[in-house]
């Protein structure tokens, strides 16, 4: 649940990763015998067909794909540390090195440079060696204006260094910055939009236009929001609108 919340910093959640990780493997080291036979034992108490192991797993999504691994490897989540490799975890750690949290407590130079280092496409070798010199200039900068003390995010900090003009300033930390802002990360609330998605835009509406789509989606996603928009707010917004031949 923990990892759920909408708020989790970065830092915190790559903790938790790291923890749950810790946790199945323990389970898989010592409590796969004792689950599978609570498992099995259930199997047979509801007269369900109950797996084997080493049979090869099909992907009920795409059964005539072939997986080339076995139900024992699929259902042991032995894939678990491939999407949280020590790359992508260093790069989530490098991150955190942006936030303007606590007045950017978490800023740390090495792990800027670091971060650049995995653009080589968009910093050159001359721009990571003056990305490296120019962070303490930037850190100085930002941590002494009192407009950059509140800030709760990496976009806030974004939308401030421009209406500051600082991205003019520092262009290769705002090149950083929204490199940053574009990873695809899934976080919460992107994976919370894209089971919408799923949900308003199902194969019966599959010819749905993009602008009625996105419209639907809002009105799914930001629920809270709109448990305050009254069904007379809608009618008398549309009562406003150009005349129309049915009354409402």
């Amino acid at each position: 649940m923990a990892l759920q919340r909408k708020d989790q910093d970065i830092l915190n959640a790559m903790s938790l990763v790291e923890s749950t990780k810790r946790e199945l493997q323990k389970l898989i080291d010592d409590g796969w015998d004792s689950l599978m036979n609570k498992v099995s034992s259930f199997c047979e108490k509801h007269n369900a067909e109950l797996l084997v192991m080493e049979d090869v797993f099909v992907d009920p999504r795409k059964p005539r794909r072939k997986t080339n691994i076995t139900n024992l490897h699929h259902y042991k989540l032995q894939e678990f540390n491939d999407r949280f490799t020590e790359v992508n975890t260093d790069l989530l750690i490098c991150m955190a090195s942006l936030s303007p949290l606590d007045s950017f407590q978490e800023f740390n130079r090495e792990k800027l440079v670091r971060l650049a280092k995995f653009y080589p496409d968009d910093f050159s070798y001359g721009e990571v060696l003056s990305l490296e010199q120019h962070l303490d200039i930037y850190i100085d900068n930002v941590s002494r204006d009192e407009q950059f003390k509140s800030l709760k995010s990496l976009g806030e900090l974004s939308r401030l260094m421009v209406k500051t003009q600082k991205h003019l300033a520092h262009p290769l930390v705002y090149r950083l910055l929204k490199l940053v802002l574009t990873l695809p990360v899934a976080t919460a609330s992107v994976e919370r939009c894209f089971s919408a998605m799923k949900l308003v835009k199902t194969a019966a509406r599959n010819r749905i236009g993009d602008q009625f789509l996105s419209d639907c989606l809002v009105c799914y996603i930001e629920k809270e929001l709109f448990e305050a928009v009254t069904n007379e707010n809608v009618i008398k917004r549309f009562q406003l609108l150009n005349e129309r031949r049915v009354v409402l």
